[in-house]
């Protein structure tokens, strides 16, 4: 297994790629032989087609495993917290779902994104968000402050999840909700995959059993702990069209039979959980 330090690089440096690819890098070019381009990517995890088009298009970059922001029920003038924020796209959701009296914050780990994030919210007249670089793991949020945190697909790429859920649940005010979309493992990877800087890149390699993945959220003091979906991962999204590189296919003696073995390891979960009072 890669040490934390490691990883941390190999995530940073993987999305900073990302970040500087072309405006609707999969809509550009296809690789593996996948057609999908973001908006596609998105509808399958569960968007609908006027939120695809209602975010700024360079903020989608099909790299989600769900919509927390509709398992989040926002409501007008709450503050919400988006936990890897990416280019901004669940953020920019959030925003309209709570309105000039609501606030968001997006946090990610990579200036490039978060560079880019703010250059789509500038773009497009976005005034209640506010795009923040920082590790997940130690977040440059107060206290007890915010009404959601949200998360997509990224919690997984935290070394320290235990320390990740910790900062979800500082942040929080009592009473607040979490709502995360992310890939969680029903069976124990191949080595390959452990090993495999690509496939840490690609959502792979860091994700940890799905019971063990719940414990982690209870032992921080979380409660009212729900799956409210779970559905096998469509794997080839992950690897194939993910614009950081494709995480298995390319890596070398890896055969139909082994996806079929990565692909039936992985589920995609959507959980839900409180802050008590």
């Amino acid at each position: 297994m890669m040490k934390e330090r490691e990883i941390k690089r190999a995530v940073r440096e993987g999305y900073a790629r990302i970040a500087k690819q072309a405006t609707s890098y999969y809509a550009s070019r296809s690789c593996c032989g996948c057609a999908d381009v973001p908006q596609e990517i998105s509808k399958r995890l569960g968007y609908t087609d006027e939120e695809i088009m209602a975010a700024p298009r360079e903020s989608n970059l099909g790299l989600g495993c769900g919509n927390p922001v509709a398992l989040a029920s926002l409501k007008e003038g709450e503050i919400v917290l988006d936990m890897g924020a990416g280019a901004g796209f669940d953020c920019f959701l959030a925003s309209t779902r709570v309105g000039e009296t609501g606030k968001v914050i997006g946090v990610d780990m990579t200036s490039e994104m978060v560079d880019k994030a703010r250059a789509n919210a500038r773009k497009g007249g976005y005034t209640n968000i506010d795009f923040r670089q920082g590790d997940l793991e130690n977040m440059p949020v107060a206290d007890d402050y915010v009404d959601v945190v949200i998360s997509n697909c990224v919690i997984n790429l935290v070394p320290n999840k235990n320390r990740a859920f910790k900062e979800a649940f500082r942040v929080l005010k009592p009473g607040g909700r979490l709502a995360v979309s992310d890939v969680v493992l029903v069976k124990e990877l191949p080595e390959f995959v452990k090993k495999s800087t690509e496939a840490y890149i690609g959502c792979l390699a860091g994700a940890i059993m799905r019971d063990e993945y719940l414990d982690v959220i209870r032992s921080v003091g979380f409660k009212e702990i729900k799956i409210v979906e779970e559905a096998a991962f469509p794997i080839e999204s992950l690897v194939c069209c993910d614009s950081a590189g494709p995480a298995i296919i390319n890596m070398p003696k890896v055969s139909q039979q082994q996806l079929k073995e990565v692909a039936s390891s992985v589920l995609s979960i959507k959980v839900s959980a409180v802050k008590p009072k």
